[in-house]
């Protein structure tokens, strides 16, 4: 088994308290997998990836165990995560066409950070080329600054930088967010190739684009409020959710050859709770359709079915 997050914990500082963005996460990847993060905007997506590499202020940890490949993770550490970072969990960032320093040539910069890592820029050099020639990048990228490349190369050129010390967890993180659909498409593939060819052992792949998950996911974990909802293979999430929240977020996206005259398009009513003081019970009991009483209670996220758990008191118990 690749990753394991017990009861993981992670707050952001502020001076009216702590706003409690990832809630108590339980989970696991295995190796090989590549599971898809959806839910809407604040829910603990990008909190939950960054936690694994940089722990940034305001970011605080409360507690949480993560082990990746039988190693416990000092993600409470920043000293003791940097021999993990790049070799064992690396990141593609959210906005990561802005992620390279603009007054560095790239090459310099690779060179630099390998540098940190112990690793010879010369000896690295052919497996370098090699990436830049599975994505599509002329080698002389290397002898040019970040805003000599166009918005699609930049991409490709992190998401090769990331890779280059074959790192166990790959977390990537709104990739295809500010890309035109042809190069979302190029993008995405390229993350499941680099899964084939063994740069990483498993990703986690963050994103609003349940579309793009669609395609390219093993698994899907919805998020709501800093609370896992729902975790299952991708088909069973598309065809078969069963938590309410998942059930609303599937029937809000819009249906290929069915215009507006036919169905309108509908969000889900209501707002996400204050993550500064969220509700006590589940957290999407106000805007849920089918809330009973026992929902003043906190779900636990329990399997339900092979590889499928949910956090739902509903749902788990479908005759209360």
């Amino acid at each position: 088994m690749s990753l394991q997050v017990e009861n993981l914990r992670v707050y952001y500082q502020t001076l009216r308290g702590d706003v409690k963005a990832l809630d108590g996460a339980t989970f696991s990847l295995k190796n090989g997998e590549i599971m898809g993060l959806a839910g809407e905007s604040g829910c603990g997506k990008s909190t939950l990836g960054n936690s694994f590499v940089r722990l940034a202020p305001p970011m605080r940890f409360v507690e949480g165990k993560v082990t990746l490949d039988g190693q416990e993770l000092p993600i409470w550490n920043q000293d003791k995560m940097m021999p993990h970072r790049f070799r064992d969990v690396s990141i593609v960032p959210q906005y990561a066409m802005n992620a390279m320093n603009p007054t560095r040539k790239i090459g310099l910069m690779v060179s630099e950070l390998l540098k940190t890592r112990q690793v010879n820029y010369a000896e690295m050099l052919p497996e370098l080329h090699r990436r830049l020639d599975l994505v599509g990048l002329p080698h002389d990228v290397l002898g040019m600054y970040p805003i000599e490349l166009s918005g699609g190369m930049k991409q490709r050129m992190v998401m090769v930088i990331s890779t280059l010390l074959n790192p166990s967890l790959l977390i990537a993180d709104e990739i295809t967010s500010a890309l035109d659909v042809s190069t979302q498409k190029a993008v995405s593939e390229m993350l499941v190739e680099f899964r084939d060819q063994g740069f990483v052992k498993s990703m986690m792949v963050i994103t609003h684009d349940i579309s793009i998950l669609y395609q390219i996911a093993d698994t899907i974990m919805v998020m709501y409020a800093g609370k896992l909802a729902e975790k299952a293979p991708t088909e069973t999430i598309i065809h078969a959710p069963r938590h309410p929240y998942t059930k609303l977020l599937i029937s809000s996206l819009p249906k290929v050859g069915v215009t507006y005259t036919q169905k309108k398009l509908t969000g889900i009513p209501g707002n996400p709770p204050l993550l500064l003081t969220p509700p006590t019970g589940c957290r999407f009991r106000e805007r849920c359709p089918v809330a009973f009483e026992k929902c003043l209670e906190e779900p636990p996220f329990v399997e339900i079915g092979k590889n499928h758990s949910i956090a739902c008191w509903r749902e788990a118990a479908p005759n209360a």
